[in-house]
């Protein structure tokens, strides 16, 4: 399906991101060897400022020192994991924004690696994952300019990117070998944690999270008042990049009673610090089931994680992304700023989730990570799971494994027999949501006076062949050729995308979920539990 797709990859790597922030010391209490350490250093930094000295002094040339040493910086932390990061003081006050602000644009959170633009994960909801956007693509042109290789920053990004709703952008995305454009048009970037909460049936309810931040406790909160606490719930972190370490264990302790252990954090400058449950959570007595996929990572799989080895709930879907990596935040002098990696997280059973990776390639650690997703995202035998990496849940004494990301404990495979080149081209280009908006402000008073409740529209609402062959119609006049093989296809999946799409724009995003629910595999196999 074109909805499985389209998350294919979805990560955390910078943006959204487990982090604790701390202010820079100048020794930790566990520097013992203070005078050695500093030794070491204050030999490089004098190579270094030699380095400087003489370029400025005799190149033949005038010569930016400041800037060569910004770069050295961002070149030697570029040169240890994945998920650590250089922020300049001019991009440090927008950095947050995905987690606690709001603004107009594409709705992309990223990271620049070797000065090029990597989507890490479109924001759900947004004009970007409406589009079609992916995680792990390059976006290489913006209105047909070139933007790799131009000393890329946080700040040009959003100045090319952001824009008034209604703006429309058009991105140039590498995707592998090929080249694809998407039309983008920009609007007011969703950033609530709590995409859709509503009751299934008596007893169960539905919880969407999209993120971990500030806010999300207090929405999951309003959230099962809403759905009137229910005995049973879905937790849906399908697509869930991540967020704020603190948000995901708050989150996890509500399915525990007091005492567990939820994660621990290990480096070799860090001790161990355990974060254990407290006793009276919202969730203690609920049957719980979590949907996770390949989108799933950092914080996802902390709560995941927990609940799986505790045995506390059912995990279905597919393998999660695999980040495991913990990062604090140094302030430095000039107002700049470093995420550095300082430990790893393990779950209870003492699984480390981080996915392999070499010390400098980052662009090859999320390729890897493609590759694998494209291989057992339709085949749960294509998945590789070492025996040396065995271990057991806390209770039951089931078999998990470790190695990168979580495993579910029903594997779900990807459905793509209503995904064509057709459908993808119908989001990729815009097209589709443009006709929606269209109906929209066409026959928005119509339906509303007809449907006064999302149930009697999701009853007797049927999207006909008329709507579909005017859909048809209106994207091949914009660009989008008729394709008979590829309509049939994508017929019915097309519907029911309109049908959702319409019934959030007249309803609220509860109800859009509520519609693309009912043929989801994943969460029909939750239903069964």
């Amino acid at each position: 399906m074109y909805n499985l797709i389209r998350i294919l990859g979805r990560i955390i790597a910078a943006c959204l991101l487990v982090t604790v922030a701390v202010a820079c010391r100048a020794q930790s209490p566990l520097d013992t060897d203070v005078p050695k350490r500093m030794s070491k250093i204050d030999k490089s930094l004098n190579k270094y400022a030699q380095v400087l000295y003489l370029m400025d002094r005799y190149y033949i040339d005038s010569v930016n020192v400041e800037q060569i040493a910004e770069r050295a910086v961002i070149s030697a932390i570029r040169s240890l994991d994945p998920h650590s990061y250089y922020v300049s003081k001019e991009e440090y006050k927008s950095l947050n924004e995905p987690l606690a602000g709001n603004f107009e644009g594409v709705g992309i959170e990223f990271n620049i690696v070797d000065d090029t633009l990597i989507v890490v994960t479109p924001v759900q909801g947004g004009p970007s994952d409406k589009s079609g956007l992916q995680s792990s693509d390059r976006i290489i042109r913006v209105n047909g300019d070139n933007i790799t290789d131009i000393g890329l920053t946080i700040d040009k990004v959003h100045t090319l990117l952001r824009g008034p709703k209604g703006t429309q952008v058009t991105l140039g995305v590498k995707r592998g070998a090929a080249i694809l454009e998407f039309v983008v048009i920009r609007d007011k970037i969703p950033l609530n944690s709590v995409d859709a909460a509503y009751e299934v049936k008596p007893g169960t309810g539905y919880i969407k999270l999209s993120r971990f931040s500030v806010t999300s406790m207090n929405e999951i909160t309003e959230a099962y008042v809403k759905i009137n606490k229910p005995k049973s719930l879905i937790l849906d972190l399908r697509g869930n990049g991540g967020g704020y370490m603190d948000a995901a264990i708050r989150l996890a302790d509500q399915f525990f009673d007091g005492g567990k252990l939820i994660v621990y954090t290990e480096g070799l400058h860090s001790p161990v610090h355990k974060a254990m449950s407290s006793a009276g959570g919202l969730f203690v007595k609920c049957n719980v089931t979590v949907l996770i996929n390949e989108g799933s990572a950092s914080a996802s799989e902390i709560v995941a994680g927990a609940i799986q080895d505790w045995d506390r709930g059912t995990i279905i879907g597919r393998r999660s992304f695999g980040k495991g990596l913990v990062q604090k935040e140094y302030m430095l002098g000039d107002g700049s700023a470093m995420r550095l990696t300082v430990s790893k997280y393990f779950t209870p059973s003492g699984r480390a989730i981080q996915s392999p990776y070499e010390k400098g390639e980052s662009d090859k650690y999320y390729n890897d990570f493609y590759s694998r997703v494209s291989s057992e995202a339709y085949d749960v035998s294509k998945v590789k799971l070492p025996d040396s990496l065995k271990y057991s849940t806390l209770v039951k004494k089931r078999t998990v494994y470790g190695g990168g990301g979580i495993m579910p404990d029903i594997y779900v495979p990807a459905d793509t027999s209503e995904y064509s080149r057709y459908s993808d081209d119908l989001f990729r280009k815009g097209v589709l949501l443009r006709f929606v908006s269209a109906y929209v402000d066409r026959s928005k008073t119509e339906l509303s006076g007809k449907y006064k409740t999302f149930e009697k529209f999701n009853k007797t609402f049927v999207i006909t062949d008329e709507i579909f062959n005017r859909m048809v119609e209106f994207c091949e006049k914009n660009g989008v050729p008729r394709d008979e093989s590829g309509i049939e296809t994508s017929r019915e999946y097309l519907k029911k995308y309109i049908k959702a799409r319409l019934a959030g724009y007249l309803f609220d995003s509860s109800s859009y979920f509520r519609v693309i629910n009912e043929t989801d595999k994943i969460f029909l196999k939750a239903l069964e539990q």
